[in-house]
């Protein structure tokens, strides 16, 4: 059976030891399940080459390594994979690439868009759905963020960084590409009609460092300002 075809982007920046295991499972789970997949690493000129290890692994997976100049930022490396997706694929999508994300729910999620779904969302926060080896801190960090979006969506897991969403559903979609929470853009305003939230476990990394600081959380408090205004004002800058 034919399966929608998508463009999955991983930003990454000084990601180097855990890269190659990560595209050799999202390869081995599209192969297993007849995926018609293409990745695209967005690097942000990593010091550690990570994108030379995508280059080299081009020659034998369906990968692709979009280099950009310096540190620009998870949601402008997204929205750039995006702007690069081959022309076939009916479907775009985000995820990490220090393997917190399962990459065993992927069929799961396109089959959700198979059968009607505008946006297949892996979720933490429903039943099925969890955190393992997360320090207590960044859980409390993730429900607040989370309980602060609430109003917006009835996603539970408004923060999740994993998801597909068909491509016609960002048509004339402004993403704003502040911070690193680029599911949230998504989540909040683009025009995919049903969406689905697939369970599944989130892993804490364990090569390379977390990419959240306060930096990011007050990026995050921005985002989230930015928003509010947008549906309270509908039409007027943020």
């Amino acid at each position: 059976m034919a399966t929608t075809p998508f463009s999955m982007v991983i930003p990454t920046y000084n990601e180097a030891g855990g890269i190659e295991k990560l595209l050799r499972a999202i390869d081995d789970v599209c192969k297993a399940n007849a995926l018609d997949a293409e990745i695209i690493v967005v690097d942000d000129n990593s010091p550690d080459g990570t994108g030379a290890i995508v280059d080299r692994l081009a020659a034998e997976l369906p990968v692709r390594c979009l280099h950009r100049p310096g540190k620009l930022g998870l949601s402008s490396g997204v929205i750039d994979g995006w702007g690069a997706a081959r022309p076939e694929s009916r479907a775009v999508g985000a995820m990490d690439a220090d393997f917190s994300h399962d990459v065993g729910i992927l069929p799961k999620m396109v089959a959700a868009l198979d059968a009607g779904y505008g946006l297949a969302v892996g979720s933490r926060y429903i039943s099925g759905g969890g955190i393992s080896n997360w320090p207590m801190r960044r859980i409390v960090t993730s429900r607040v963020a989370c309980a602060l979006a609430r109003p917006l969506t009835n996603v539970r897991d408004i923060t999740s960084g994993y998801f597909l969403v068909r491509r016609d559903a960002l048509d004339r979609v402004k993403l704003d590409p502040i911070g690193f929470k680029i599911g949230l853009e998504v989540i909040a305003k683009a025009h995919y009609g049903r969406v689905v939230e697939i369970p599944y476990v989130f892993t804490d990394r364990t090569t390379g460092q977390s990419k959240l600081n306060n930096r990011e959380i007050v990026n995050y408090l921005k985002q989230l300002r930015k928003l509010y205004a947008q549906r309270l004002f509908p039409g007027k800058a943020a």
